[in-house]
């Protein structure tokens, strides 16, 4: 059994595969305090829940955004699963050409993300990841990576919201029936959300412009399905593309 985890700034997504099936998934929340001990104790608990033990598990791969998690997790996975992990990085073998200034600056996730979507959905594609950053990733027909767009998240922009402005309170990031609203709160949520859609959908359509191609958008994240529902240019949501980009990476690096 292969398991696959993915390191974000909000959340830790993990998948459990049986060859190319996903068996088991979850998602904690994302803590830089914690050590290697408690994500094991935090592991074996949430394995033993769902029926799964850690001896099951033969190889490990990991993708991260955040740099001070990487350590503790493989020292983690040496203990507690006694095996060395993958680690998504410089040197590893992605299968894709990368037409980036510095391929090293590329997020982890991006380009698990990129090879995770040519895989299921072949290419040309849009790629949105809607986390704490919102990013676009262009996936070329032989999925080579071709450049994106970094944008502020939705979270990350209601929370800036919440705490420069004094009065304005912490919100519910839910959609509200209309756009023109008679309270604070729903005022708050009309804005962030139609305003992040609109941004969203003006960023397809510049990319599409720009390249002369009709590509489909795929998005994953968590706020992923609310966000489509709204959107006039995003086809289809995938909440496990970075999981299955993973798994991907991982036999391509074992051939």
């Amino acid at each position: 059994m292969l398991l696959v985890l993915d390191i974000g700034n909000s959340n830790i997504v993990m998948g459990a595969y049986e060859g190319k099936k996903l068996l088991r998934h979850w998602r904690i929340s994302t803590d830089r305090q914690k050590t290697g001990d408690e994500y094991g104790i935090l592991f074996n608990e949430l394995f033993r829940y769902q029926g799964i033990e850690m001896s099951d598990i033969k190889a490990i791969i990991i993708s991260s955004v955040v740099p001070p998690l990487v350590v503790p997790l493989r020292k983690m996975c040496e203990r507690y699963f006694r095996i060395r992990p993958l680690i998504v990085g410089p040197g590893i073998r992605t299968g894709i050409r990368l037409n980036y200034e510095n391929p090293r600056a590329i997020g982890a996730d991006r380009i698990v993300n990129v090879i995770g979507a040519h895989e299921q959905y072949g290419g040309p594609l849009i790629v949105i990841d809607i986390g704490t950053a919102t990013t676009f990733d262009i996936v070329a027909e032989n999925g080579d990576f071709l450049g994106g767009v970094i944008a502020p998240g939705l979270g990350s922009s209601a929370e800036a919201l919440f705490q420069r402005a004094a009065q304005l309170p912490r919100i519910e990031l839910v959609p509200p029936k209309t756009v023109v609203c008679r309270s604070t709160i729903q005022g708050m949520q009309a804005g962030i959300i139609y305003g992040y859609v609109g941004q969203i959908d003006e960023i397809v359509r510049r990319i599409k412009a720009e390249l002369a191609m009709e590509m489909k958008v795929v998005a994953t994240g968590g706020f992923a399905r609310m966000v489509a529902k709204e959107s006039q240019t995003i086809d289809k949501v995938d909440h496990f593309l970075t999981l299955t980009g993973l798994r991907v990476l991982y036999e391509r690096n074992q051939a």
